[in-house]
Formats: C-alpha cells, structure tokens, sequence
C-alpha cells in the first residue's frame, strides 16, 4: 500500500483537543476551539533566546542542572493502552505517523501520561522514502517492505531529490503543531531521522535482514552503485533534518541502527563519512541545533562516533556509561543507556537502575534514557515509576 491521497487531505483539517489536554500541556488559561484550531495551523516556529532553552538543551550545552533530562526511545506507541485502543480504529501504521492530527495525538500521549523532558514526533525513519521514488510500506507483523529494491545504477539513478514540503509536509506540519502545543512547558521537542546507511540496509535489502548480505556485498564488490547510493541518501536526510528543525524541533536524534553490522574499519570506510557529513552541512545551517546520534551495538567503535561532530552520542546496553564517558571525555554529552528490560522488573530494582546509570554518567551533559526503545508489554506503571524517580532525582 503506497501514500494513500486521503492521508494528506486529512492532514489539512486539524482536530481540536480537548481542553482538558491544553490546560495540561500549559499554564495558560483554556482557549476557545477557535483561537486553538488557528493557533494549530500557525506556520511560524518562533525562536528562542538560550535562557529560554528547555531542560534537554540546555544539558546538552552544558549548563550545570539539578539533575539529567529524561525522554524513552519510542516512548509515544505500542506500549501503551490508549495507543492501542487509537490502533482499533485506525489500523496502518503510515495512516496513524502520516495523518497531523493521529501523530500529534500519539506523540502526546506519553507527554501527558508520563511528563518526559522531551517530546518525539510519532513517525519512521523510512517516511521520506516516499518522496524519493522508493515505495515502501511498513506492514504490522512483517515490518518494512521495499517495493522495488535497488540493486544497480540504473536503480540509483531512478532515485529523486528529496523535497520535504511536496512530499512530507505532514511531518513538518505535525512538528509546528506540537511546537505550539508544548509552549509553556519546559519540554524539548525532537524530531529524527534515519542515518544513510541504515535506511540504504532497507532500501537494498528490501525490508529488514539477518545479515545485511547483500548490501555489504554491493559495498565490497560494487562500490561505485553503493556510494552513488549513500550520497543520494546524505542528500536527503541532510534536507529532511533541516526541514525538521525549520519546522519547530528543538534537537533532532540520528538513528544508525545496523551500522554496527560492519566491523569497525568497514564502518570507517563505507558508514562513518556519510554521518560526519550529515553532521557537519546540517551544522553549517542550523549550529545551535543539538544532534543525538544513537548506533546501536556500537560500543566499540564510540570514538569513532565522536568524530563525526554530534552533540550527544546516545550509549547502548553494549557499553557500561562510566567507561563511555572515560573514553569519551566529559565534554562529549552522552544519552542513555539503562536496560529497557528492567522496566518490566519491580519499582525497586528499577530505582536502582536509574540511580546506578546517573551516577555512572555523572552530573554534566548527560540525557537520561534507555540503551535501546521501550518494549512492547512494558508495565505503564513502571514506565511513570521511571519517569518520577528520574524527574525526584537530584545530584
């Protein structure tokens, strides 16, 4: 099933909260449905002086607070219940991450269950796939499915510059939304997005792999098709970044997930220049823009992570966070790495955890979160344990 046209129709026509969700996402007095609807369609992000600069950002930059940030990976989604009731009635995943009103609602929920210190736009990582020439669909119980995957120039060549505003401007809408409703509150708002070579995994692949054999054997063997391929994909997440923060994202989280795949000179080769260019010509527009870079398994190669320039390298369960930060140094922010599996342990042990893992990151430039996203089944009274026992925290 490709971009269905009823999907940005929907878009353009907001749905009004409640009031009783305003009144909990600000201190501001409940508004009329008119004054809201007009201030939900607002194109304008207005920008903020450092003083004003949430929690989030002003850790990431430095400032001594009185204790970490906390957000979860995939916090807004299949954990929780009014999620899945929201999933009853509409039953896509791209209908629910593609449709304004469905993604701001969903991005929300954790915010007004929980109160994280940030705030992520419900999406994908494959999203801008669409607008690129690359039909995709992401299929409940399968996952990603790449229509046609690209396995030769001539499939490279088919491949079209990213033009966010045509092609996903629900997600910037979704971002603009959520930028007005967070006002008021001290909550950073993020946005994300895929790192080349983990959306090329998928695009190459056609869905998700055990073993990524086939596009490591394109890089090995026919390396001018995959570095065509990579510099196409740069082109666009650099574009869909800057979209992004143009359109009210505070920080912006860079997801390589398989790079990991590669051993670590491989990595160097085929992966590491591609991130430090995304970093590097999304810094050149936007330098006060932090960016959260997470690679799951990486635990061996951090430093090579480092080079890249990013503000945050976010640690999985792979490395022990006092070490990250040894090797690191001080001055790197980092976010993580607690186990999302002692969530589903008792409030005890789950305290633990979270004072063992601050106390590991010590108290400067450090962004509480799990090592890996939240999994489904995760107890919601745990998750709000969580959240309280880190926001109570104070170093």
């Amino acid at each position: 099933m490709g971009l269905s046209t009823s999907y940005t129709t929907t878009a353009q026509s907001f749905r009004c909260f409640s009031s009783n969700r305003r009144q909990l996402l600000s201190e501001k007095k409940t508004t009329t449905t008119t004054t809201t609807t007009k201030r939900r369609t607002s194109t304008t992000v207005e920008a903020s002086s450092s003083q004003d600069d949430p929690l989030m950002v002003r850790t990431i930059k430095g400032e001594q607070c009185e204790r970490p940030p906390i957000w979860m990976m995939r916090q807004a989604g299949r954990y929780m219940k009014v999620y899945q009731d929201l999933c009853k009635k509409h039953t896509t995943f791209r209908e629910r991450s593609e449709t304004v009103d469905l993604c701001v609602e969903i991005s929300l929920q954790p915010y007004e269950a929980f109160k994280p210190d940030g705030v992520i736009v419900f999406s994908d990582i494959l999203t801008p796939l669409a607008g690129m020439n690359i039909p995709f669909d992401i299929v409940k119980g399968t996952g990603p499915i790449i229509f046609n995957p690209i396995r030769d120039m001539a499939g490279v060549n088919a491949v079209t510059p990213l033009e966010p505003e045509k092609s996903v401007n629900f997600t910037g809408e979704s971002l603009k939304v959520l930028r007005n409703e967070l006002k008021g509150t001290d909550a950073t708002l993020l946005g994300f997005v895929g790192a080349p070579f983990t959306l090329a995994t998928y695009i190459v692949e056609g869905g998700t792999s055990s073993h990524y054999k086939v596009i490591k054997k394109m890089a090995f063997d026919e390396p001018a098709i995959y570095h065509a391929l990579m510099e196409k994909l740069t082109d666009a997440v650099i574009t869909y970044t800057r979209y992004q923060i143009d359109s009210g994202a505070q920080v912006v989280q860079i997801f390589d997930s398989w790079a990991s795949e590669w051993l670590p000179k491989d990595f160097s080769r085929f992966c590491l220049p591609y991130l430090t260019r995304v970093v590097k010509e999304v810094k050149q527009t936007h330098p006060d823009t932090p960016l959260i870079l997470y690679c799951s398994g990486a635990g061996g190669f951090l430093e090579r992570l480092q080079t890249t320039g990013a503000d945050v390298i976010s640690l999985d369960g792979t490395v022990d966070i006092a070490d990250a930060r040894a090797r690191l140094g001080m001055e790197q922010a980092v976010q993580g790495n607690m186990d999302p599996v002692s969530l589903f342990s008792s409030k005890e042990h789950i305290t633990q955890a979270i004072e063992e893992t601050i106390k590991g990151a010590g108290n400067k430039k450090h962004v509480m979160n799990l090592g890996h996203g939240v999994m489904v089944g995760t107890p919601e009274e745990n998750v709000a344990h969580f959240f309280k026992t880190v926001r109570d925290y104070r170093y």
